[in-house]
């Protein structure tokens, strides 16, 4: 066997051996790609998204839809060097470190259950933001989850505590439901300075007086809070297999949608994401990109885009798709009736 056989059979089993490295060795990156996209007006699995009850409802039309994305990788997936690469050559696909969507030391299963919670706390804003735009009345109730060791509260504020008030101020009612929350009535004072919070303890009504600690200038007790809301009237978003916040803002508006007479998508096809906050505040989210992507790709024509993410969709606006700037829950209202009308609005 000559020489030059000889090398190049070892050359071809070193390089033969190099991928069977490559495809079984896991690279710390994760793909992202468009996912499904719902429109909130609809009946996805034969159920209304958003189903309201108790309560007048009004005709719709067109599409408000949700977007999402999807990832592949991530810890106990052999996410490979060649899965990279092709992510990497696709169009709408990027990949991203593994640290942007998992935490050190978090499991696949760990992600799962912390979008789900997200995506709970999405409707839960959503509704809030809604009703809140619609001026109807709520009731919020703010019940303790935990104290934080160390801490003022802790000892002396209880798991299932609800907080009723504030220095003598109802921790409930517009003001507190839609602007500023319970954590701001409590923040509002000079770090140190004591806070009085009225509860109610299984039952029993207590005041109890507590002081507060300085964290990073904020005045603080240390006491963790589950939140929900009392309506007046039933609102049920019917969703599963998808987690995280950013549907919130297309959640808001399809319930608003619903209760008016307004007709927001007026027959178009509309897409858009964003997180958004009882007080209606929309904030920026991730993989925008890949839900313009999916937008388009399912039909849509417009996407409302949180402003805080219009520099992430510089050169990425899939043909045929129109992106409009959106930084609050009242803003997107009115763009969707300024392009009902025929009127201009922002754009990234």
């Amino acid at each position: 066997m000559s020489h030059r056989l000889i090398t190049l059979i070892v050359a071809g089993a070193c390089v033969l051996a190099g991928l069977v490295v490559a495809a079984v060795t896991s690279v710390p990156y994760v793909a992202l790609t468009p996912g499904p996209t719902l429109n909130t007006l609809g009946s996805p699995d034969g159920q209304q998204l958003i189903q309201i009850s108790g309560r007048k409802t009004y005709p719709t039309s067109g599409n408000l839809n949700m977007v999402t994305i999807s990832y592949m990788g991530g810890p106990g997936v052999n996410f490979n060097i060649f899965n990279a690469l092709n992510a990497w050559l696709t169009p709408d696909d990027a990949v991203v470190p593994q640290s942007e969507i998992f935490s050190p030391g978090q499991s696949q299963q760990q992600v799962v259950a912390q979008d789900t919670q997200e995506m709970v706390g999405s409707q839960q804003d959503a509704t809030a933001a809604a009703l809140c735009y619609l001026n109807i009345p709520f009731k919020t109730v703010n019940t303790v989850q935990a104290t934080v060791a160390g801490m003022p509260a802790a000892g002396v504020l209880r798991k299932g505590d609800v907080i009723t008030a504030v220095d003598g101020k109802p921790a409930s009612g517009k003001q507190v439901n839609c602007d500023n929350g319970l954590v701001a009535m409590i923040r509002d004072r000079k770090p140190g300075a004591p806070v009085t919070l009225t509860i109610d303890r299984d039952g029993t009504v207590k005041t109890i007086t507590v002081a507060t600690k300085d964290e990073d200038g904020e005045p603080v007790v240390g006491v963790q809070l589950a939140t929900s809301y009392v309506l007046p009237f039933t609102i049920k978003i019917n969703i599963s297999d998808i987690g995280g916040p950013s549907a919130g803002m297309m959640f808001a508006l399809g319930i608003i949608d619903k209760l008016t007479k307004d007709n927001l998508a007026d027959g178009r096809f509309i897409a858009g994401t964003g997180e958004i906050t009882p007080a209606g505040q929309v904030q920026p989210i991730g993989g925008i990109q890949q839900k313009m992507a999916g937008a388009r790709d399912a039909g849509a024509t417009i996407f409302l885009a949180p402003a805080g993410n219009c520099s992430d969709t510089a050169g990425a606006v899939p043909g045929g798709l129109r992106v409009v700037r959106v930084s609050t829950l009242a803003g997107a209202v009115q763009d969707l009736q300024d392009i009902k009308a025929g009127r201009p609005v922002p754009s990234c």
